[in-house]
């Protein structure tokens, strides 16, 4: 990031900050709900896509990390005991998606971007206005939840994009308290496939902007987790109906993109 004007470093920091905030706020969206203005201020993904994928890796494993640890006298604590990660779900999708996800990353499959993108989007379109009416979508067929979960892992692996079609499935099966930790377990994973994949390709890390990034990253952070609590302690429809929000913003932005540039 080079040569960069001084209200183009302001602006990529104040849309880290909003990619910190999604993040913790609602345990996705970092990437997906962040890139695509970050590409409005240089077109170059894979500038972005190191800082974005080093930041949930740390911000991820940091908040599991404090929502499970030992309370001091904390052995009364079910809530520590109990964790806030559903590990047995998370290695079962995971292994729905593994081969998906090494497909994504190392391009073994090439599929037509444009076509595939505007269908992940349609269906995610579908999920959130089904949430924001609270009358959240229900597949019943467990083969169409394996598929959603293939092209999320797909999307994952080649642009780490794919979380609006992984979290329209996970939402269904998962306690909102368990949600958001085990959706950063899930990621924590999958981005370290695909940052394997980025140092095997000698792609540049930019390391160096991670000492003003990360802090961008951290206030947002904060900001996200007191959000995250707030709508837990809100009903359970309004919870559904911020992810439906949040979820129709991406797959818009998502649509809007496919049909520009057609």
């Amino acid at each position: 990031m080079a040569d960069l004007a001084f209200y183009q470093y302001i602006l990529i920091g104040l849309i880290f900050i909003w990619s910190g905030f999604v993040r913790s706020g609602l345990g996705f969206g970092g990437a997906v709900l962040s890139l695509p203005f970050l590409l409005l201020v240089v077109d170059e993904p894979l500038i972005f896509l190191p800082l974005i994928a080093v930041h949930l890796l740390v911000f991820s494993s940091l908040t599991i990390w404090l929502n499970n640890r030992r309370r001091p006298g904390g052995s009364d604590q079910p809530e520590a005991v109990a964790g806030t990660v559903d590990w047995q779900y998370l290695w079962r999708i995971l292994g729905i998606m593994i081969v998906p996800k090494l497909i994504g990353v190392f391009g073994l499959i090439t599929l037509p971007s444009d076509i595939m993108t505007l269908i992940i989007f349609v269906i995610v379109a579908v999920y959130s206005v089904s949430y924001i009416l609270d009358r959240p979508f229900r597949s019943r067929s467990r083969a169409i939840d394996v598929v959603f979960l293939m092209l999320g892992g797909y999307v994952s692996g080649t642009s780490l994009i794919g979380a609006p079609l992984i979290i329209a499935v996970v939402a269904q099966y998962l306690p909102k308290e368990k949600l958001r930790d085990t959706l950063f377990a899930l990621w924590f994973i999958l981005v370290m496939i695909k940052m394997a994949a980025f140092v095997w390709l000698d792609i540049d890390l930019q390391l160096i902007h991670h000492l003003w990034l990360l802090p961008c990253a951290a206030v947002g952070h904060v900001i996200g987790l007191y959000a995250h609590d707030r709508i837990l302690k809100a009903e359970t429809p309004i919870f559904f109906r911020v992810l439906g929000s949040v979820l129709l913003i991406v797959s818009s932005i998502g649509m809007l993109q496919v049909i520009v540039s057609a």
